[in-house]
């Protein structure tokens, strides 16, 4: 059997939406700029020390919306060809959804390995709810029963804190840190490496998916 043909059809088909308890995870589209821009000016001090620096000849997608309708098609290509999968995390209010971060399922690989891993930002004024925790288990039952990968990690600059609470709340396993492993924001920094394999979701399935996604008679 292929590697291929353990995929489920969303991996080419028409584009998903993933819902959690408070959350909904879709591709960002051309649509979403102003927010999006509005969201990434609001926390550039908060987000800029996490991030790979932006190469100085691209343009800049909070200031040039073709450059961000390219980022939208570029994700869309990614995920047709089956190597990413990038979602916009939204939180439901009166007003309806609105743009909270980003959770993205990112380099994908098939074959022996069948892995991937996950990359999450948050508004700032949002932090705190426990969004990213949320957004964090729907991406992972998505990987795991509708593409079948095997393994994900998620890796996290040691000193970012609040990053990490989120591996805390979820007792995502770790499995210790690689010396220099991305560059962010111009500088080549370890990285603390978290995993989960789709045996240990089989086992705490029920437990994620009730703690942080399926809807309960107890809440309002």
């Amino acid at each position: 059997m292929s590697s291929r043909s353990r995929e489920h059809p969303s991996a080419y088909g028409a584009p998903v939406m993933l819902r959690g308890r408070r959350v909904l995870l879709r591709a960002l589209t051309g649509a979403d700029w102003g927010e999006w821009r509005d969201v990434r000016d609001r926390n550039v001090e908060w987000l800029t020390p996490w991030e790979p620096m932006r190469p100085a000849n691209l343009p800049d997608p909070t200031r040039d919306r073709e450059a961000f309708v390219a980022r939208c098609t570029a994700r869309e290509r990614d995920r047709q060809s089956g190597v990413a999968h990038g979602f916009g995390l939204f939180v439901a209010g009166t007003l309806g959804d609105a743009l909270a971060g980003e959770v993205n399922l990112n380099g994908i690989v098939r074959g022996a390995q069948q892995t991937a891993t996950i990359g999450y930002w948050i508004d700032r004024a949002r932090a705190g709810h426990r969004y990213v925790a949320e957004g964090v288990v729907v991406v992972l039952r998505h990987a795991f029963e509708q593409l079948h990968l095997h393994r994900v990690e998620i890796c996290i600059v040691p000193r970012n804190d609040r990053s990490r609470r989120v591996m805390d709340k979820l007792a995502i396993r770790d499995e210790g840190t690689a010396q220099r492993y991305l560059e962010i924001n111009g500088t080549w920094e370890d990285h603390v490496r978290y995993a989960i394999t789709v045996e240990e979701w089989v086992t705490r399935r029920d437990d994620l998916l009730g703690q942080w996604v399926e809807h309960r008679h107890d809440l309002v």
